[in-house]
């Protein structure tokens, strides 16, 4: 029996010492040192233990794993395999050197341990070119590691070669679905979708990975329409898959849709996990339900911290300030600590109701409280409660006391809060501040612009313009989606092309005629032109949320509910018109806007004009 055998069977069948837990390198070394003298320490069950401590801190203990397994009897790549997933890329490498060494060749586990993670490039390609000189190009587990390694290093190509090489009919299910997971990671979209639609065989997680790539690119509909391929052939969907199509349907403010597949996932039987109730809770908030947003929250068996933040920001955007406190306070109670979100959805809600002491306390008794060290976006949460409060000096206090220097988010606070009340010098001081540090945010620039405009500094106003031009800054368009009948419809301010676009005009000019005859006055504050109060009139009949109202009101009787959600911060003008135009037409009208949400009934506004 040769050597290495021998030890192996002899250590094998000696006894074991009682395992004790490994805390610390000196107890290590003290249970490795008793193993040696009992004769087992080349057992593979105490050696694995061993290197698994070791691998915990691969700096400092890299050397004795290497020792332990160079000095090991009858090495074996089952030794070495687990550490390749455990260890950072550069120890990784060491380590398979060291096996090559011994000589010990890898086997089918190696390569799918080692090249997931691996990095640089350089050394994807090494690894690559040892596998296909061991003769590993056909094994399917590898070849998909490998795939992964150059897409984890941005290099679809590569990716793209070893795929259609095929390495010898080596490819699965699993290999597609990587290619497609990869290329969206990348913003590849189309390119998977080219993919996706050739695959000879798809699984849930190829379905999910095409979803999630249209969602992460902000093409909800698209991964709308996946979903519903999905379901045309019959295939059983998960949590996963289920989660990623509320999330389209959030994005897409597609409420219909987030209820048909809410349904889905109760038909279904899919078990409602953390992830999936919250994504369904945050659908209905988004969507402008928050009273069915918290019959779900209610209903679930368990809550985690996420779905506390979920509906505690829920009721923060509609405005319920003292709902949103009353959720914490129970919280609380019920043995759940907060945590940095929770932090901003509270002061988020006290900002949005005007609940200014009330945030006071929160930001300063919750970071004591739960040792939460306050980061930059709580202090523009508290710069933005002063702000809209008209607390100007107490907010330009909270910056100048703050432990790091204020980004754009905090003096954007500011800046909005200087343009809200008026304080055209402040506003002016803080705006082309917030232009330097954001230069690439065209609201800032059209903030700015609004500010000067107001005051009539229009040369100003001009050399605002110039400087956007010259960076090539372009105004980001309004754009609002209504869903109507299930059907999502999307208007842009300025332009309408729409099957329907000569209805939508004629109700619109109706419906601001109506409004006018009920006291209606157009705010043209805002329109950025030195030209009379009559002409600044025509552009605010064509911003989107109007014109999606007009849809709207072609779409619906008396009593219904029109649901809007605008890209950007609804402007003054369209706010008071939409107050007029949901009493005149009985409506209830929900705007979603980029702060906020604003629930329209019989004249007024849920945000009391506070926003």
């Amino acid at each position: 029996m040769p050597q290495g055998a021998l030890l192996m069977s002899m250590s094998m069948s000696a006894p074991a010492p009682t395992p004790i837990p490994l805390t610390s390198i000196a107890v290590l070394r003290q249970h490795h040192s008793q193993l040696i003298r009992l004769g087992v320490a080349s057992h593979p069950a105490h050696a694995r233990r061993l290197l698994s401590f070791l691998a915990r801190d691969p700096d400092s203990h890299f050397p004795y794993a290497s020792r332990l397994l160079a000095r090991h009897p009858a090495p074996h790549p089952a030794l070495f395999n687990p550490l390749f997933s455990a260890l950072p890329t550069r120890h990784a490498a060491r380590l398979l050197a060291l096996m090559l060494s011994l000589p010990l060749h890898p086997d089918h586990f190696t390569f799918p341990r080692i090249l997931p993670g691996a990095q640089p490039l350089h050394l994807v390609a090494q690894l690559h070119a040892l596998l296909l000189k061991l003769g590993f190009h056909a094994h399917t587990q590898s070849l998909n590691a490998l795939l992964a390694a150059y897409l984890a290093n941005k290099r679809p190509d590569l990716a793209s070669r070893v795929f259609r090489g095929g390495g010898g009919g080596a490819l699965d299910v699993v290999s597609w679905t990587t290619m497609v997971g990869g290329l969206v990671k990348l913003g590849l979209v189309d390119v998977a979708r080219e993919l996706f639609d050739g695959m000879p065989e798809r699984n849930l997680v190829s379905w999910n990975a095409m979803m999630s790539g249209y969602v992460k690119a902000g093409r909800f509909l698209d991964a709308l329409e996946v979903f519903d391929e999905m379901r045309a052939r019959g295939v059983d969907g998960n949590a996963f898959v289920a989660a990623t199509a509320v999330v389209a349907c959030t994005g897409a403010g597609a409420l219909a849709r987030g209820r048909e597949v809410h349904r889905w996932v109760e038909r279904s039987g899919i078990q409602m996990d953390e992830k999936l109730a919250t994504a369904v809770v945050d659908m209905y908030c988004k969507c402008g339900c928050v009273e069915e947003a918290w019959r779900v929250f209610e209903a679930l068996p368990a809550r985690g911290l996420t779905s506390w933040n979920c509906m505690i920001g829920g009721f923060a955007v509609h405005g319920r300030g003292e709902d949103a406190l009353k959720l914490f306070g129970r919280m609380e109670r019920e043995g759940v600590a907060p945590d940095d979100v929770t932090l901003v959805n509270v002061l988020t809600a006290c900002a949005h109701a005007g609940m200014v002491s009330e945030g006071r306390h929160y930001f300063n008794y919750i970071s004591q409280r739960y040792g939460i060290e306050p980061k930059m976006e709580h202090y523009g949460c508290m710069v933005d409660l002063y702000g809209r409060a008209g607390q100007l000096e107490e907010a330009k206090k909270v910056i100048q006391d703050m432990p790091m220097g204020p980004d754009a988010g905090v003096l954007g606070a500011l800046f909005g809060a200087s343009k809200l009340h008026g304080d055209v010098d402040l506003g002016e001081a803080i705006g082309w501040r917030v232009i330097e540090l954001d230069p690439n945010n065209s609201g800032r620039y059209v903030l700015l612009a609004n500010l000067l405009a107001t005051a009539g500094r229009w040369e100003d106003v001009a050399r605002v313009r110039r400087l956007m031009d010259e960076r090539n800054v372009s105004k980001e368009a309004g754009r609002s989606v209504i869903e109507v009948q299930g059907e999502v419809c999307e208007f842009q301010c300025g332009g309408l092309c729409h099957p329907q676009a000569e209805e939508v005009y004629a109700m619109a000019r109706d419906m601001m005629r109506k409004i006018r005859a009920e006291g209606y006055v157009p705010d043209t504050r805002d329109v950025l032109h030195a030209i009379a109060e009559e002409e600044k009139e025509t552009p605010l009949l064509y911003h989107s949320e109007k014109l999606a109202i007009a849809f709207g009101l072609l779409h619906t009787r008396s009593g219904d509910t029109i649901r809007i959600t605008k890209n950007l911060r609804v402007c003054r003008d369209c706010h008071e018109a939409t107050k007029f135009v949901c009493r005149v037409f009985d409506r209830e009208i929900v705007v979603r806007d980029r702060n906020r949400f604003h629930h329209f009934k019989d004249g007024l506004c849920s945000c009391k004009d506070y926003w």
